[in-house]
C-alpha cells in the first residue's frame, strides 16, 4: 500500500472522527479544512495509483463531505441557467 492511499484512509478516518464530534463553533470550518487536506492527498494518490483508485479515492470523500459537494451543484446550476 503506498504512503498516499494511507494518508487517503487516514484522512477518512478523521473525516468521520470530526463528524462525529459535537461542535459549537460553525462546522463549515471543518469542511473547509478538510477539503484543503484533501485535495492535495488526492492528488497524489492519483498520480502514485493510476485514476481508477483515484475516482474511488473521490468518491469515498464525496460520500463524507456531500454538503459541500450538493450546494456546488447547486451553485453551478444557478450559473448555467
Amino acid at each position: 500500500m503506498t504512503p498516499s492511499l494511507i494518508a487517503a484512509l487516514l484522512w477518512l478516518v478523521l473525516a468521520n472522527l470530526l463528524a462525529m464530534v459535537p461542535s459549537r463553533d460553525n462546522h463549515w470550518r471543518r469542511a473547509y479544512m478538510l477539503i484543503a487536506l484533501g485535495v492535495p492527498i488526492l492528488g497524489l494518490v492519483t498520480l502514485q495509483n493510476g485514476p481508477w483508485v483515484g475516482l474511488i479515492i473521490l468518491l469515498a470523500g464525496m460520500s463524507v463531505l456531500r454538503w459541500p459537494v450538493i450546494y456546488l451543484a447547486r451553485w453551478i446550476r444557478q450559473r448555467l441557467e
